[in-house]
């Protein structure tokens, strides 16, 4: 005969074990999403700082660029400055040049010479003149030649003129000044 229990038993179930792969998978996305988050997190707050910066230095930068508008300006006077100096300081050298001139080319005029006119054309001066002789007239010219603030004297002409039924000689000299 066959025996047939309809009586429940209590069986055992099997643990089925979990794969180990999903649990890495697991692992792996949580951690991953952690690192992502950090990364996250710290790219932003770097990001903000570096904006920070940013804002700070073109701060500096406008600054500076009017820092540097002002040296310019400053730099510009100065030049300005400068240049007016030196023109002061060439006007008060070249101050006493016309009077020494005047006192040099006077003081070595022998008797029996007398200027007409003195022009001065940049360095060069040019003189014309009477003279009673020829030999007043050399006197003149070697007086010149000798003075120590006068360079290049060249007689340029030398004619007889009467003048009101006197003989004169007529003349014209260069010459320059040492500066």
């Amino acid at each position: 005969m066959i025996r047939v229990n309809l009586l429940p038993v209590k069986r055992k179930k099997k643990h089925r074990p979990i794969p180990t792969f999903a649990i890495s998978v697991i692992i792996i996305t949580v951690f991953t999403s952690i690192v992502l988050a950090y990364v996250f997190f710290y790219l932003n707050s770097r990001l903000s700082s570096l904006r920070g910066q940013h804002r700070n230095n073109q701060q500096k930068i406008a600054e500076l660029k009017e820092r540097v508008r002002e040296v310019e300006n400053f730099e510009k006077l100065n030049k300005a400055f400068e240049n007016k100096k030196n023109i002061i300081e060439q006007l008060r050298k070249n101050q006493s040049i016309p009077v020494k001139l005047l006192d040099e080319v006077s003081k070595l005029l022998p008797n029996g010479v007398w200027l007409n006119s003195m022009s001065v054309a940049a360095e060069n001066i040019n003189i014309d003149g009477y003279a009673f002789t020829n030999s007043d007239l050399v006197a003149y010219v070697d007086n010149l030649k000798g003075s120590k603030i006068l360079t290049d004297v060249y007689l340029q002409e030398s004619r007889q003129a009467n003048i009101e039924k006197i003989s004169l000689y007529q003349f014209k000299l260069t010459f320059k000044v040492k500066t």
